[in-house]
């Protein structure tokens, strides 16, 4: 039988101060995730500079291989364990809100660039990316939806059509939408019967009140675990054969291609052009 795949979901404390500090809180809590046999550690979006952080973002923007970069991946080398995380990217002349991981032995596994920018402090600051890439880790395929991307559902579904069985949501979500992260985003793993991972920040950065409530969701609607509102990690142990059962108990996948096939998107769309 086959260890079910253990996932650690990090929420750190949104004062930290820089890459510094925060390489620093990373390097902390490494040794014990290594006892406890963590495959993988998800941090939050731009957990590597912060997120609420004005112009200093662009300041401590840096490219995908860079100091800090390299940082991780010796980190993530030494103690046998993934990480994941977010930071600001720097590349052609423009700054992305990225995301990537580095693999236990220190290879780069994947990384994404934010999809959409949400209205605030990101609009006019990052580039948008383009596409979304999978990697896959002992045996387990991974996407990388970054805070907004994954609150639509085109996104989650097509990384899910795509053969994601888990997708990583770094997120900053505040704490005025806790609808958000307690009701859409767990939706999300059900209607496509895929594990989802959502690292969020805790306390406060620069007067924003960050929710916490870090979360792993299962296939099938179960709850694996969630954080509270101060800093901390939790842990879930991962079945990817969960995601082929409640795939097969609950085909949206097949059937929303069933749907296309008899235009109902289109008629939907002639509908609202008439009411319109």
């Amino acid at each position: 039988m086959t260890a079910p795949f253990r996932l650690a979901v990090a929420q750190p404390p949104g004062g930290l101060n820089g890459p510094g500090e925060r390489l620093r809180w990373l390097a902390d809590g490494l040794p014990g995730l290594a006892e406890r046999r963590v495959d993988l550690l998800l941090l939050p979006e731009l957990f590597m500079t912060g997120y609420n952080i004005g112009d200093a973002v662009e300041a401590w923007s840096e490219p995908a291989g860079g100091p800090t970069a390299a940082a991780v991946r010796a980190l993530a080398r030494r103690h046998g364990v993934a990480i994941h995380y977010g930071f600001a990217e720097r590349a052609g002349g423009r700054v992305y809100n990225a995301a990537q991981c580095f693999g236990p032995d220190g290879g780069r596994l994947g990384g994404h660039r934010k999809l959409v920018l949400p209205p605030g402090f990101e609009t006019g600051r990052f580039a948008r990316g383009e596409g979304c890439g999978l990697f896959r880790l002992n045996g387990v395929t991974f996407a990388t939806l970054i805070c907004y991307d994954v609150e639509f559902p085109e996104t989650v579904r097509h990384v899910a059509g795509r053969g994601a069985q888990v997708v990583l949501a770094p997120t900053a979500l505040a704490a005025a939408w806790g609808w958000v992260a307690r009701v859409l985003i767990p939706a999300r793993a059900y209607e496509n019967g895929v594990f989802l991972a959502y690292a969020n920040h805790a306390g406060t950065e620069n007067g924003l009140a960050y929710l916490g409530e870090s979360f792993v969701a299962a296939p099938d609607g179960e709850e694996l675990a969630r954080a509270t509102a101060e800093p901390g990690i939790v842990f879930a142990d991962l079945d990817v054969g969960r995601v082929s059962r409640a795939q097969t108990r609950l085909p949206y996948l097949v059937d929303r291609e069933r749907l296309a096939r008899l235009g109902v998107h289109e008629q939907a769309g002639r509908r609202s052009e008439r009411s319109a």
